[in-house]
């Protein structure tokens, strides 16, 4: 239950933001509470895990497809739950006293709720497909948060940028996860966690690799997809504090450690991810020094410090990654403090551009204390926690062998790296805090407000304290968020400040004194105040190649789209059947049928359907010949229609020769509707050569779905249909095989066909809702008096039938569908006989939007109830309650589903016609 908690809990409170008004103070108490109350339920699993214990809370979902709604906390979820709800609760504090009283701070909150939300479903699912799922939702709601100030262009294509990235890494997260459980057989973490040699020896393994590791390496900013992160640097700085500090940059290098004990351990992993992670650790580092943008200094450090944990995981050993989840945890609590400092600074001055900063030492002296302390840690200095990873990579760095050339370029790499990370960190605190007096400042600097301090404070403590007694501190949950991570026993080693003197000591010396004087080089020579760009080639980083490669895309779009969308209905007609008849003959062309057709036969043919036939095909082509007369066409396409009918009545199809009726009428309808603006004839075809082309297609299409039907009817081999006829009534509680199949058997289908009914309902209301009318109508005085007189004593009559063949649905012909569109009928009738405002003014219960929502809303919340009695979603039940004098009385829940289908067809019917009638307006 508290799994389960833990997991809701954020989204409840994005909802209960929603809903409640948009004060500020309430927004960010709400968050707040929200925020703490997870802090503590995972602090309340704490003990189970730091026992080794894995608390878990699962509930089946589709069982068939491997997919499971279930959570599970070992010692790795429980780091990174830690961080998201405590910094997510210190984050919130930040941002109520940052954000401006013009910004909207329920917004905001609800964005960064929806954001925790997502973040601890990525770290707690026990499903692969369920990560995947709150892994787009990640993308999805840091789209939001860094597009927050959407009336900034920065901000718009920062959050577009982020999103096309990682959003397109999530797509190839996906396809790995998919292989993966094709290959291993489960989507279930545990299982799939355990199948390592399964995995690792089918020959698509490299494959599955490539594509998880390309969603973990965009989403934690990698080279070359490391480009997007500076550029989301637009948000809010409470957002890049925790979105890009200790959260969404996390999200891939923590699957990096999820994944671990299934994909490491090979060759493929060591070359692919230290290559990956060295590239991106010295790229990063070396592009920080020249950013004059104080969190774009921060966002490049980022990239820098992701690559390394990237780098120690690559490394592929026991104490490279216990190494590197001990620095996902201290890079977490140094950058964010960093953010937030660079925040307060923004907040307090008005700018971030360090060629303008000075000197705010003496008006800034906390936040200046804090912000040097954290550079400081993330320069690795003695006793504060960066160094102690810091030597930890080094140490790591030096002892892998066995790869020729590596095992110089990963010391040397990792000096280069150290030599860049103590420059950057010199240029924060120097360029900020000192070097004069700041320079044109748009405000006047001064100390910020205590609870905008506090959070910063309580991550410099923590920095501090990991950093002096590193052992009592942090090394149990080290140890049990590193053994989960490997899935395997934790090597030995010691969380100590002094390991003597030794190779990674020196390093550190080197780093620190390059370090040093590297800064004052390009302080004192380069004067990198005054560059423009950074030097070197990678000064144009991966934005114009994505930008290049978008207007590519975009461009080739147009062209396909300006070719095969030329404004003409004919042509995409053409196109469709084309594909539709290519698609059908290729099977027949390659192979030919995989079933022998039966020899055509006579002697069984009744004359009388012959008759029937003959006259649906002699409408069929007198349609085709007569379809410039367009309401004598329309009227044959009746004929038709009529004989399909006549068809389904004699193959003892009740249901269907009903339903074809009603739909005839209401497609009659809707057509007159649209003649009405339309010209009497159709103007006449130009070419022969096109009729010529149209009648040799049409045959074609004609004679293939003939063949086709002609192979299905003469198949051998048993139907289904025999199945669902046998057990219609003692599964699904009713004789009518049609309407069992429609809201039981096949439920889900029929709910996603409602869907798409109200969809296109409420496009073409909201479409044909803003339109001009398209003429007027003569307003003839009155309408016609026999017809409102009929009308109004038909109404009665038409509720009564809807009624009746809704109710009698499930044993005999009718149905939820067949009720809705006599009912849509019925009360279309009114709004012919005596116009749409005369019977808008008689009621509020006509509003067929609203008929449509209920109806949708009503199928699914059928499908659900079946979740309180522990079914699957859409499963029904029956039973024959005895009633006094009546008897026995057939009641199947199904009918409350049946019900949801009556409206929605009722109420999308009449929304389409009444839209397309609305567009002419009488005169007045």
């Amino acid at each position: 239950m508290t799994l389960w908690a833990l997991a809701a809990m954020p989204w409840l409170g994005a909802l209960l933001l929603a809903l409640l008004p948009p004060r500020r103070v309430l927004a960010a108490a709400v968050a707040g509470a929200v925020a703490l109350t997870g802090l503590a339920l995972t602090l309340s699993l704490a003990p189970a895990v730091f026992e080794g214990q894995v608390p878990a809370w699962r509930i089946d979902w589709l069982p068939q497809l491997g997919m499971a709604l279930g959570f599970r906390v070992d010692g790795l979820a429980w780091l990174l739950a830690f961080l998201i709800t405590g910094i997510g609760a210190l984050i919130v504090l930040y941002g109520a006293w940052y954000l401006s009283p013009k910004d909207p701070a329920p917004r905001f909150f609800t964005f960064l709720l929806l954001f925790m939300g997502a973040m601890l479903g990525v770290v707690l699912a026990d499903n692969l497909l369920l990560l995947v799922l709150f892994w787009e939702l990640t993308s999805l709601s840091s789209f939001l948060l860094i597009g927050y100030w959407h009336h900034r262009h920065d901000a718009r294509q920062g959050a577009r940028m982020a999103l096309t990235l990682t959003g397109a890494g999530g797509l190839c997260l996906l396809a790995g996860v998919l292989l993966i459980g094709h290959i291993v057989g489960s989507m279930d973490l545990a299982t799939v966690l355990g199948a390592r040699e399964q995995l690792q020896a089918h020959p698509l393994f490299p494959v599955a690799l490539v594509l998880v590791l390309l969603g973990a390496f965009t989403k934690s900013a990698q080279f070359p997809f490391h480009f997007w992160l500076p550029h989301a640097m637009a948000a809010p700085t409470p957002v890049s504090a925790y979105l890009h500090s200790a959260t969404m940059v996390k999200a891939g290098v923590f699957l990096l450690a999820r994944m671990y004990p299934l994909l490491g351990g090979n060759e493929w992993w060591f070359w692919i991810v230290s290559l990956t992670g060295l590239a991106t650790l010295c790229v990063g580092a070396y592009v920080a020094m020249f950013q004059h943008d104080l969190k774009g200094l921060l966002a490049y450090s980022t990239i820098s410090h992701l690559g390394l944990i990237t780098l120690l995981f690559g490394l592929d050993e026991p104490l490279a990654v216990v190494a590197g989840v001990f620095h996902l945890v201290n890079h977490a609590t140094f950058k964010a403090s960093l953010f937030m400092s660079a925040g307060i600074i923004d907040h307090e001055t008005g700018t971030r551009d360090l060629r303008k900063l000075a000197g705010l030492m003496k008006f800034m002296p906390v936040t200046a204390t804090l912000g040097m302390v954290a550079a400081a840690s993330m320069a690795g200095v003695p006793l504060l926690n960066g160094f102690l990873s810091k030597e930890m990579f080094f140490t790591e760095a030096v002892a892998k062998s066995g790869h020729g050339f590596m095992e110089w370029l990963l010391p040397v790499g990792a000096t280069v790296a150290g030599i860049f990370s103590v420059a950057y960190s010199l240029r924060f605190i120097h360029d900020t805090f000192f070097n004069g007096e700041p320079k044109d400042l748009p405000k006047s600097p001064h100390e910020a407000p205590f609870f905008m301090l506090l959070p910063v404070g309580v991550l410099v403590v923590l920095c501090v304290v990991v950093g002096v007694a590193p052992g009592p501190v942090v090394g149990p949950l080290l140890a049990v968020a590193a053994q989960a991570a490997l899935g395997a026993p934790l090597p030995d080693y010691h969380l100590a400040i002094w390991h003597g003197f030794n190779l990674p000591l020196l390093m550190s010396c080197i780093a620190v004194a390059g370090g040093v004087a590297l800064y004052a080089y390009l302080h004192s020579h380069v004067k990198v105040h005054r560059l423009h760009k950074v030097p070197g080639w990678i000064a144009q980083g991966g934005k114009d190649v994505f930008q290049a490669l978008l207007a590519g895309g975009v461009g080739l779009a147009g062209a396909l789209t300006t070719r095969l969308e030329s404004g003409s209905l004919q042509r995409y007609l053409l196109l469709l059947v084309l594909a539709a008849l290519a698609a059908g003959a290729w099977p027949f062309l390659s192979d030919g049928p995989s079933v022998q057709a039966a020899a055509p036969h006579w002697k069984d043919l009744n004359p009388g359907v012959a008759a029937v036939g003959l006259i649906g095909i002699a409408a069929t082509v007198a349609t085709t010949v007569l379809h410039a007369q367009r309401l004598l066409a329309l009227v044959l396409m009746g004929a038709t229609g009529l004989v399909v009918c006549l068809c389904f009545v004699y193959f003892s199809a009740p249901d269907l020769a009903l339903t074809q009726l009603l739909v005839e009428m209401v497609t009659i309808i809707l057509m007159m509707l649209a003649l009405h603006w339309l010209p009497a004839e159709s103007p006449p075809e130009s070419a022969r050569w096109r009729r010529w082309r149209d009648a040799l297609i049409a045959l074609a299409v004609g004679l293939g779905v003939a063949a086709l039907v002609w192979l299905v009817l003469t198949r051998e081999g048993q139907s289904i249909s025999d199945y669902y006829l046998a057990t219609s009534l003692p599964l699904g509680g009713g004789a009518n095989a049609v309407n069992v199949i429609i809201v039981d058997y096949r439920g889900f289908d029929t709910l996603g066909e409602i869907t798409v009914l109200v969809i296109a309902a409420l496009t073409m209301h909201a479409l044909l809702r803003g339109m001009p009318a398209l003429g007027q109508i003569p307003d003839p005085g009155a309408h016609p008096l026999m017809l409102q007189l009929i009308s109004r004593l038909v109404l009665p009559f038409t509720f009564l039938i809807s009624f009746y063949l809704y109710l009698r649905g499930h044993n005999l012909p009718g149905g939820g569908f067949v009720a809705g569109l006599v009912l849509a009928i019925g009360l279309l009738l009114q709004s012919v006989a005596h116009g749409q405002h005369w019977v808008a003014q008689r009621g509020g219960l006509l509003d067929h939007r609203a008929w449509a929502g209920w109806g949708l809303l009503i199928a699914a919340l059928t499908g659900a109830a079946a979740w309180l009695f522990g079914a699957p979603f859409l499963t029904s039940t029956y039973d024959y309650p005895w009633l006094p004098v009546v008897g026995g009385v057939p009641l199947a829940s199904a009918a409350s589903f049946d019900l949801g289908v009556l409206l929605v067809v009722a109420g999308a019917t009449l929304v389409m016609l009444l839209s397309i009638a609305r567009l002419a307006r009488r005169s007045t």
